[in-house]
């Protein structure tokens, strides 16, 4: 199947994606923070990057204006749960910088799916 980064600095909401995305076939790599998640993009590549929004260091919108401005084709679901605004805002903003699909946490596995396979396709 493909292989898909999820970049989210929350370990349980990782190993959750990681495991519903193996049961799907899809190789999974991941990383706790934007600044992580960048570099194994650039070293080991992936078809697909799954991010969350709200992290410390690099947070998911500094993270996808890099990964859109060094690979113009990378597709990226971004994901939020909100924080001080509301999550709605942070998603919208995530499209307008290249996220294809947006998820409000929290999702179900359906979901992750669709957008995993919209993205994809």
């Amino acid at each position: 199947m493909s292989r898909i980064l999820v970049i989210d600095d929350d370990e349980q909401m990782r190993t959750t994606l990681r495991h519903v995305l193996e049961l799907e076939g899809h190789e999974v790599l991941e990383a706790a923070e934007g600044k992580g998640g960048v570099k194994l993009f650039r070293e080991q590549g992936a078809d697909l990057i799954i991010t969350d929004i709200l992290m410390p260091d690099k947070e998911g919108l500094e993270t996808i204006m890099e990964l859109r401005r060094d690979f113009r084709d990378a597709k990226i679901v971004a994901m939020s749960g909100g924080g001080h605004i509301d999550g709605e805002c942070y998603l919208m903003m995530a499209e307008q910088l290249g996220a294809r699909h947006t998820l409000a946490k929290p999702f179900e596995r359906e979901q992750l799916l669709a957008a995993v396979g919209e993205a994809l396709a």
